[in-house]
């Protein structure tokens, strides 16, 4: 096959307008690095995304740790999130990985030398496990402590939340619980993740608003009417991440870094950005 070619998304620009605190986190980014081919005609690599290029997007940011997580592309071939959590190093990353049932005891504890601390459950398109194995993937990693990320289209959580209930492990809710389109704050689906949250091993995922919104940048209010619910109902089990280098996106389109990380100032009170972007992140993956 032919080698992916190089990064051509922007990296560089101004800063947020959010001045983040030592030890910032990055809870979702995905990376794309050389000699590794997606394994899915449903998630071509359109360019690579490297360590190197992320550290331009993570210093302009102001953060200072990271959660690599398992792109759909390379389904069920972990080995470049693997590189990636090497090169890194654990002092300051951590990875979620696709993980089966039938992964062996002695593989994901390697993993967890590395750095991994999750397993990725997508029911959307071109996910690799979805929520019809998620009970059995949890039976495979609580012996390590691990958690699930979930991620599903909040419309139909509905079909989702008996199974949530069940989980004995820590799990997010992914992407603000991705309600693709937007529904109203107050709508019964957002109280079932609100209960789910008082249960105490749930957590949501600040991430990639562009990604479901209506009413669009720089603030997504349709969105974020959602996320501020949520975030002031539990600030304790929320955090925040980027979901560089923003896959498929089109150039066009192609959402503004610092503006994905200045939601937080629209979203959340200024005494919860402290918990949101370090002390929570810190509790989930065990930043020390």
């Amino acid at each position: 096959m032919d080698p992916v070619s190089s990064n051509t998304r922007p990296l560089d620009g101004p800063p947020p307008s959010l001045k983040t605190p030592p030890g910032a986190t990055d809870c979702h980014i995905h990376l794309y690095l050389p000699g590794y081919q997606s394994q899915s005609a449903d998630s071509p690599i359109a360019d690579l995304a490297t360590v190197a290029d992320y550290r331009r997007v993570q210093a302009r940011l102001g953060l200072e740790r990271v959660v690599v997580t398992q792109p759909n592309a390379y389904q069920f071939d972990n080995r470049a999130l693997l590189e990636a959590l090497s090169e890194i190093g654990t002092h300051s990353s951590r990875g979620v990985a696709v993980v089966t049932p039938d992964t062996p005891e002695d593989e994901l504890r390697a993993w967890h030398d590395h750095g991994v601390r999750g397993a990725r459950i997508m029911n959307l398109h071109g996910g690799a496990v979805s929520t019809d194995h998620m009970h059995e993937v949890e039976r495979v990693i609580r012996p390590l402590g691990w958690h699930l990320m979930v991620q599903f289209n909040g419309r139909y959580l509905d079909e989702y939340v008996e199974g949530l209930r069940r989980l004995e492990c820590d799990y997010i809710m992914d992407h603000i619980g991705k309600f693709m389109d937007p529904v109203p704050a107050d709508d019964e689906r957002v109280d079932h993740i609100l209960r789910l949250l008082d249960r105490g091993n749930a957590w949501v995922k600040i991430c990639a608003g562009y990604e479901a919104s209506l009413s669009g940048g720089p603030h997504y209010e349709d969105v974020g009417a959602i996320a501020r619910r949520i975030i002031a109902h539990a600030p304790e089990r929320i955090i925040w991440g980027s979901n560089w280098p923003h896959a498929r996106v089109s150039r066009e389109d192609y959402p503004d870094d610092a503006e994905q990380l200045d939601v937080l100032l629209e979203w959340a009170a200024p005494e919860h950005h402290r918990k949101i972007l370090v002390d929570n992140p810190a509790t989930l993956y065990g930043f020390q």
